[in-house]
């Protein structure tokens, strides 16, 4: 969100929690992008803001409820209101409990424990939800459309389009066991907390092999999760570094050096094997 968004949605927040009876008199923005994560002061609630419309926050809601009560390993909603989608200004508010940071961070084996933890709740608590097939067809549709993607060069598109479709095949020709994913449980969507990992941000939820999630997470975390294939998940990394090139050559993208970030990743997917994860690339690129 752009400056005049930001401030208007923390207004949306704090007087959503106002109405509730938790004093909201600060905020601090704790991430900004297509949604904006605040930490609301003194009550102390984690509030998740978006733009209505453009966001699932009821599937959100109903799916950290439903694996709350099968023992999933999530965030909980603010216990303090009625957990549900609040509105105001054009604003779709969630309010969730805050946790700050634990230490130690969390470990390779904690993650990749609460990870299985995860996908056996959502096992559990089974929903309709798209297939990861549904993202690669959005990342492929911005590719495609020269509007979409204006500085995207023309070698660089069709090789980037061609890179999508064989990887999307080759994932298909597999015939992996498909079941409900979190779809980003990268390093930024998981707390370390005194009560454990806890996953947050279920956004991106959809169905397809449990490689397509390990893609998402670093090398250590995917190396302690059992029974995981190796070459599935080489192509899941793949077609996660396609996906996310493309998503950053998109018109209007905020990602922070989005544009470096969508270079970098082309340049990966021309150079080869091994296929890195992404939260080694970002180090890459802060680092540089």
């Amino acid at each position: 969100m752009d400056t005049t968004d930001v401030t208007r949605a923390i207004t949306a927040a704090t007087s959503v929690a106002a109405s509730l009876g938790l004093p909201a008199r600060h905020a601090s923005v704790l991430h900004n992008s297509n949604k904006l994560a605040l930490r609301l002061m003194p009550c102390d609630v984690f509030a998740r803001v978006a733009f209505v419309g453009e966001e699932v926050a009821q599937f959100e809601v109903e799916l950290a409820q439903r694996l709350a009560e099968v023992g999933g390993p999530v965030c909980p909603l603010e216990p303090r209101v009625e957990p549900r989608v609040y509105t105001h200004d054009g604003f779709a508010v969630t309010l969730w409990t805050y946790y700050g940071p634990a230490t130690p961070h969390l470990s390779p084996a904690d993650y990749a424990k609460a990870l299985e933890r995860l996908h056996d709740g959502m096992r559990k608590a089974d929903v309709p939800s798209p297939r990861f097939t549904d993202r690669v067809t959005e990342a492929q549709e911005i590719v495609a459309d020269p509007a979409r993607s204006p500085e995207l060069a023309d070698a660089d598109r069709a090789f980037l389009s061609g890179r999508l479709a064989s990887l999307r095949r080759a994932i298909g020709h597999r015939g992996a066991v498909e079941q409900l994913l979190h779809g980003e449980p990268h390093p930024g969507n998981v707390l370390s907390t005194e009560n454990g990992p806890l996953f947050i941000d279920f956004e991106t939820c959809c169905r397809g092999p449990v490689e397509f999630d390990l893609a998402h997470v670093p090398e250590a975390v995917s190396e302690q999760y059992p029974g995981m294939d190796q070459g599935l998940l080489d192509d899941c990394r793949q077609l996660v570094i396609a996906m996310v090139a493309a998503w950053r050559w998109e018109r209007g993208d905020q990602f922070p050096n989005g544009r470096r970030f969508g270079e970098v990743l082309l340049r990966l997917l021309r150079e080869g094997p091994p296929w890195p994860t992404l939260d080694t690339v970002i180090e890459r690129l802060d680092a540089a």
